[in-house]
């Protein structure tokens, strides 16, 4: 099933079914068949086995007939409310490439366990118009990742286990402020006020039934064969693969629920597909011009650029950035920019 969340003409949040390109208001739909289910997700996914298959069967029924659509009046992240959100660093090419870039070797801790940052789960939308401040448009980064979102509670849960605790799959864009980022960061904790603005998730919230063809099962946990790209003002900066990916999301399920309760509505993106950044592919095409004599100029995210992401299975997910009308910055109390 693709889950989506949406406001109705109503401005109500309401959650929804995306059938063959139509959008069914679940629980309206519900109703008429005579299948209770919630209004959001965050419910659904409490409602356990039970809640999911009333759930799958008003979407056997509705694809068995023309039903009447939803016309949203706006989108909102499939899980418009996370009960958290963390993002990882599983992509090794990523890792390396970017290092490497930096000039410094690859750090050997990335083979020894999956890390992961939390960031702000209150900042969390879905696709449209991404409202920025000043400061972040000092080299704007997007990220192209896949995130998976927890459907049950657990704690201590073994990477074995850990797929059944997986709810759905969605795409992320972890918009990155590079400068802000970079400066914090040299007092070794972080990131924050580099990412925690806007963390950008959808347009669908995908069940794994939904990508069993791209299913490869293997001793840490499943990975999924997915093409990934991104493309920015409609022209193709990136190129992955979801399989290529180092730690599996069991393996990352397994480190986070150490010790805590992991709960419904936790969003957890896999980090950076390699390639997928701006702070990646601009260190790689300098040290290509350098190499040919030539000046290079990096390229960064700008007020109304659009930047669009693609996942197989996961849909496409489309954004525009937007300066907001505050003049307030807080790099400009240090120095001027």
């Amino acid at each position: 099933m693709k889950f989506v969340s949406f406001l109705n003409s109503d401005n109500q949040e309401r959650l929804g079914l995306y059938i063959n390109g139509k959008v069914a208001d679940l629980q309206k739909s519900g109703s008429q068949l005579g299948i209770d289910v919630p209004s959001d997700i965050l419910t659904l996914m409490r409602g356990g086995d039970e809640a999911l298959n009333n759930a799958r069967e008003i979407e056997q029924q509705l694809l068995a007939k023309d039903f009447s659509a939803e016309t949203p009046a706006k989108m909102l992240a499939p899980v418009p409310h996370p009960t958290s959100c963390r993002d990882g660093y599983a992509f090794r090419q990523h890792v390396a490439s970017a290092r490497k870039n930096r000039g410094v070797d690859m750090i050997p801790e990335f083979d020894e366990f999956p890390i992961f940052y939390f960031t702000n789960h209150n900042a969390v939308i879905g696709e449209g118009d991404v409202e920025v401040e000043l400061d972040h448009l000092h080299k704007l980064d997007f990220e192209l990742e896949i995130a998976a979102v927890v459907g049950k509670y657990g704690k201590n849960v073994p990477a074995e286990e850990a797929d059944d605790y997986i709810f759905g799959y969605t795409i992320m864009n972890d918009l990155s402020a590079r400068l802000l980022q970079m400066e914090e960061m040299k007092l070794n904790l972080g990131p924050a006020k580099g990412k925690d603005f806007a963390t950008v998730i959808g347009p669908w919230l995908v069940t794994p039934d939904e990508l069993e063809e791209y299913k490869i099962s293997t001793p840490k946990g499943n990975i999924y064969k997915l093409s990934m790209k991104a493309f920015h003002n409609g022209k193709q900066v990136s190129q992955g693969n979801t399989k290529d990916i180092t730690y599996t999301f069991a393996e990352i399920l397994e480190r986070v629920s150490y010790g805590v309760e992991i709960q419904p509505g936790e969003v957890i993106g896999s980090g950076t597909v390699g390639t997928g950044c701006y702070l990646e592919l601009n260190g790689t095409w300098a040290n290509e011009a350098k190499a040919k004599g030539e000046e290079f100029t990096p390229i960064w995210l700008q007020d109304g650029d659009d930047i669009t992401l693609e996942i197989t299975g996961l849909g496409t997910l489309k954004n525009k950035i937007v300066l907001s009308n505050n003049d307030y910055s807080i790099l400009a109390k240090k120095r001027k920019i």
